[in-house]
């Protein structure tokens, strides 16, 4: 059973109730900030807390010795990282985001964000997704488990005139990067664990990391690398490599550029390569590392950047399927993509007003569990439309509001159908080739779905 979908206050239980905050008056408090944030996302307290008492209490809570980032989200890793022990398969996609409070002219204590003016944060996050099945073209169909690791930084900038010695001694943001690993240890037998990373981890440490702990990689390359025990370079060496066949991948809308489904062609080569340079001397290579080239062709008129990755990988990718499989993996990137989204729009992460960096922290690790609780529903609603998982998350009393309003579906409250119909509620108009909603309709609908359910029970108990 998917436990990000039972009722809210079970959820919360769940999540934060073993939370080591030295206090079990603390844990009690976390667990009803956490159920109040769960039925009513957005960010604020005081949306979440319309009685003046339980907002005090609320704020008194996050000013507390002891309630920090890593202690409130402590038992959810835990959680996920046991699930990730049972056998199967799991995806453990990581990437950072920028918290961004620039506009909280009062907030003291944040960091330097993008070009040195802002201030905020960088959230690093992995998140494990369990793959269930694969379609027809090799893309993987999963359930989200949770968050398998997470950072909160307070990013400064590096210091003037500082050398490359000096810069690879001190700690970096770059440490980040799979360094879950280090705490969370080898995957138990039957259980794979898959590192995805964009280009930004595309440097030797991760690689490395993943090949003492036993975890599998699937990484985008940005280095054209020397191979080991060899002249030459990578890029060169997959440029020879013979064409094992063509396929496609769907590319997501950016940059003004609609989305479309992209033909490419597929290449792979098995190479050794070089260690780099690190204080203290050269770095052992890296061996028997795959590399899969994905180079469009025919890219459709209007297409600026036709879509060429090359991504490294410890997996096998000798044949097409193996390769496509490996494609599929990495484009599976979107779920994390998604959770960003589900963590600024859903669950509103920016929108507090709290005035110090050490208060935003762990009301960030509450919202950062509310956002896997969203994106479990609408992951649920794509991969598994016809279930009914979500109808538990809403309850009766929603699902009687819903069908108050627009009417019972013919096929019952299923997970399409209720993330649909909150949707409606937020603007989306549901034609049938509109797709699966976004976002900002999913959270606008909830919002006015939250506050037709207060009124309801106001009338009622009047």
């Amino acid at each position: 059973m998917n436990t990000n979908l039972i009722d809210p206050a079970q959820w919360a239980q769940n999540e934060f109730g073993f939370a080591q905050l030295g206090d079990q008056r603390r844990n009690k408090r976390l667990v009803n900030i956490a159920e109040h944030l769960a039925a009513n996302p957005g960010g604020t307290l005081p949306q979440a807390f319309p009685e003046w008492a339980e907002l005090k209490a609320a704020y008194r809570f996050f000013g507390q010795r002891g309630v920090s980032f890593e202690r409130v989200l402590a038992p959810h890793l835990d959680r996920t990282r046991q699930a990730c022990a049972q056998p199967g398969e799991y995806l453990l996609i990581e990437d950072t985001t920028i918290l961004d409070y620039s506009s909280h002219y009062s907030a003291q204590g944040l960091g330097v964000i993008g070009d040195g003016r802002g201030r905020g944060f960088d959230l690093h996050s992995a998140l494990a997704v369990r793959v269930e099945g694969w379609t027809l073209e090799q893309r993987p169909e999963g359930m989200l488990v949770g968050l398998f690791d997470q950072q909160c930084r307070t990013p400064r900038p590096a210091p003037k005139g500082e050398k490359r010695g000096e810069r690879l001694s001190r700690p970096r943001k770059s440490q980040t990067w799979a360094a879950a690993f280090k705490s969370a240890g080898s995957p138990p037998r039957g259980s794979q664990w898959i590192y995805i990373a964009d280009r930004e981890s595309d440097f030797y440490e991760p690689m490395h990391i993943c090949q003492q702990h036993g975890v599998d990689s699937v990484i985008r390359a940005s280095h054209n690398r020397r191979l080991a025990e060899e002249d030459g370079h990578l890029f060169a060496a997959l440029a020879q490599a013979p064409v094992l066949g063509r396929s496609t991948v769907e590319v997501r809308s950016r940059g003004g550029q609609p989305a479309r489904t992209a033909i490419v062609e597929l290449r792979s080569v098995r190479v050794n390569l070089d260690g780099p340079w690190r204080p203290g001397g050269w770095q052992p290579p890296l061996p028997n590392m795959g590399a899969v080239e994905v180079r469009e062709v025919d890219a459709p008129e209007g297409v600026t950047e036709p879509l060429h990755w090359i991504l490294l990988t410890s997996m096998p990718c000798s044949t097409r399927t193996e390769a496509q499989r490996v494609v599929g993996r990495y484009a599976a990137r979107w779920w994390i993509e998604e959770y960003h989204k589900a963590l600024k729009t859903g669950a509103g992460v920016e929108e507090s007003q709290l005035e110090r960096a050490d208060r935003l922290e762990p009301l960030i690790a509450v919202l950062a569990v509310v956002a896997v609780r969203l994106l479990s529903t609408k992951m649920l609603a794509r991969s598994r439309p016809e279930s009914f998982e979500a109808a538990m998350s809403f309850g009766p009393e929603m699902l009687a509001v819903l069908e108050k309003k627009l009417g019972k579906p013919q096929d019952g409250w299923n997970n399409r159908n209720v993330i649909v119909a909150t949707a409606r509620l937020g603007g989306f108009l549901a034609r049938k080739h509109d797709g699966m909603p976004g976002w900002q309709t999913i959270w606008r609908g909830w919002q006015r779905l939250i506050w037709m359910c207060e009124e309801l029970a106001t009338l009622t108990n009047q």
